[in-house]
């Protein structure tokens, strides 16, 4: 092992001279720091370089220094003396900084739950107002000069942080350069627009009025567009927004997956069409919202989510929210008095969400890391609970006892009929209330709206139109009323706009965690207990705890190898191949 000390006081002739001497650097060595940079770069042995002291070359040199090192495993970096202090100062900074971030957030995604929850429906200008100040202050702190100097410096410096550490200056940079390009008060307007746009969206739902919410929807596109162009250029402007949703995302990818899933579930719906529809008349009558509440009390201990740390509301649009930390989250439904399946699948859904979220390692807690990485991988938790635990033969089974004890007019069927119910095939309006097999094509009509949009081939205006077109065209089902087609999504008026096709990339990957999992754990026999302990393990283990650690390449890498979406697809035809009798 070779050992050097260099005090980046010295004269830049004697720094390179000593290192050059020490380390057996070859004769033709240039000095300067491209040639330190490749000398240490072609070192094979290990290699210990301690550095101390503090001069403006100095540090370019050390910068120098470290991306060899984060290049070169063989070189090991020590920081001594008052430059130490400097780092680990730093460090301490940026803690400090993710947790007054995370304490604006806390306030502004508070103010968000109230309004989708609670609040009066007249309050939703004075919600803006506010977000427009905290907006404004979470701007001005992510992309300050100090904030700014504070990450540059770490990042100079990412060989002496750890791999979380390095992490975070990554996100925050990324997310501070992006934020540089969007002009202050354009950024400030998005924000009260997004919260007064959520406000107009629920009472233009509720009185079917798409004109109402035209105006903030074309704001918002265009708004969105002009954002893209600010931010990234070179890119088409949708393909921007959905790697924003899913790194790495856009419509050539789109387009090939949608293309697969398309080629797959058309010809097995065209199949299941022709068969006799499976009778629901088990999960439809009269059902008291006060017995869902309590099945989905029950629900939420069944999944193992934690209530001292997750609580339960109700809304329009069921969602779930983290409030602060992964400590601190919120998940919410609909009861709808005619149909008990539609809030117990929405709980189930957003309680999916919660527990990828609850279970975050706690050193994450009030930093960039505190969440899910993106949202297919979200979206993968989310539907792996509903579809692939929910829906399977062995939950309905064990959940069935609990359903006729809330609900006695259940006792005449069984809980195979539970099941054949919840797993029927009817291509229909809503999206949230879609069967297992024909989500996807709720999935496409949003994607083929939002890429015409943004390519300009149609117009906010025309919406209703096209997706009444596309509904017929896709599922086969004439739409009645806006409220039941274009308004029934509360994404666009949140500022969602690209998140749609990361619900069927998600409901995918789910697909592949469950093939994987079934090596290590038997799923049937824990689902059929009632223990969810062990998938919530293999979860935690596998994805959970990393929170937004790795990317959504890296955690399909690390768990299953490489996204495979065939094997949704073989999973869809098992089991309605097997349900239906194909």
């Amino acid at each position: 092992m070779k050992k050097v000390n260099i005090n980046l006081q010295w004269e830049k002739e004697k720094i390179h001279t000593v290192m050059a001497e020490e380390l057996d650097f070859p004769s033709y060595y240039g000095k300067n720091l491209d040639a330190l940079y490749d000398a240490l770069t072609d070192i094979c042995e290990e290699t210990v370089i301690t550095v101390n002291g503090q001069s403006d070359y100095g540090t370019k040199l050390l910068a120098a220094i470290n991306d060899a090192a984060a290049a070169n495993k063989n070189i090991k970096v020590e920081i001594s003396g008052e430059n130490k202090m400097t780092i680990e100062q730093a460090k301490e900074k940026l803690y400090a900084l993710q947790a007054k971030l995370a304490a604006f957030n806390h306030a502004t995604a508070v103010l968000y739950y109230d309004g989708a929850t609670t609040a009066p429906k007249g309050t939703g200008a004075n919600r803006a107002q506010t977000m427009a100040v905290l907006s404004g202050e979470i701007y001005k702190l992510s992309t300050g000069k100090d904030t700014v100097e504070l990450l540059e410096f770490l990042d100079e410096n990412k060989a002496q942080l750890e791999e979380k550490e390095q992490r975070m200056v990554y996100l925050m940079l990324k997310g501070i350069r992006q934020m540089e390009k969007i002009p202050f008060d354009k950024y400030v307007e998005l924000q009260q627009l997004i919260s007064e746009a959520d406000d107009v969206w629920h009472t233009a739902k509720d009185e079917d009025n798409f004109e109402m919410f035209r105006p903030y929807l074309e704001k918002m596109f265009e708004m969105y567009k002009n954002i893209a162009g600010w931010c990234a250029p070179e890119k088409d402007p949708y393909d921007y927004w959905l790697g924003e949703f899913e790194d790495g995302l856009d419509r050539e990818k789109c387009e090939k997956f949608f293309g697969t899933l398309r080629s797959r579930i058309v010809p097995l719906l065209k199949k299941i069409s022709e068969k006799p529809q499976l009778s629901d008349s088990c999960i439809k009558g009269s059902f008291a919202q006060d017995l869902q509440h309590s099945l989905s009390l029950y629900v939420m201990d069944v999944m193992g989510l934690d209530k001292n740390h997750c609580g339960i509301s109700t809304t329009e649009h069921p969602f779930t929210t983290t409030l602060g930390s992964h400590h601190d989250v919120r998940i919410t439904t609909k009861y709808h008095e005619d149909d008990y399946s539609n809030s117990l699948y929405s709980v189930i859904h957003e309680g999916g969400h919660a527990l990828y979220e609850l279970n975050v390692a706690d050193e994450y807690a009030y930093t960039v890391l505190d969440g899910g990485v993106s949202m297919g991988i979200h979206e993968s938790q989310s539907r792996f609970y509903e579809n692939y635990i929910g829906r399977s033969r062995e939950f309905i089974t064990y959940l069935f006892p609990k359903l006729t004890e809330l609900f006695p007019q259940l006792c005449g069927y069984t809980a195979e009929d539970v099941y054949k119910a919840v797993n029927s095939v009817q291509p229909g309006l809503i999206r949230i209330d879609a069967d297992e097999l024909t989500y996807c094509l709720h999935i496409m009509v949003r994607y083929e709206l939002e890429k015409a949009l943004f390519a300009g081939e149609i117009e906010v205006k025309d919406l209703p139109y096209h997706w009444n077109r596309l509904y017929r065209e896709y599922l086969g089902v004439d739409v009645p009323s806006n409220k039941k087609g274009v308004l029934q999504d509360s994404h666009w008026s949140g500022g969602n706009i690209g998140y749609f096709p990361s619900y069927a990339l998600g409901t995918a990957y789910g697909a592949q965690f469950l093939k994987k999992m079934k090596e290590t754990i038997d799923v049937e026999k824990c689902i059929t207990e009632g223990n969810l302990a062990p998938i919530n393990s293999w979860n935690r283990e596998n994805i959970w705890q990393h929170g937004q650690l790795y990317t959504p390449s890296q955690i399909i890498e690390k768990t299953v190898g490489s996204f495979e979406p065939e094997v949704f697809c073989d999973y869809l035809e098992a089991k309605f191949t097997e349900l239906y009798n194909l």
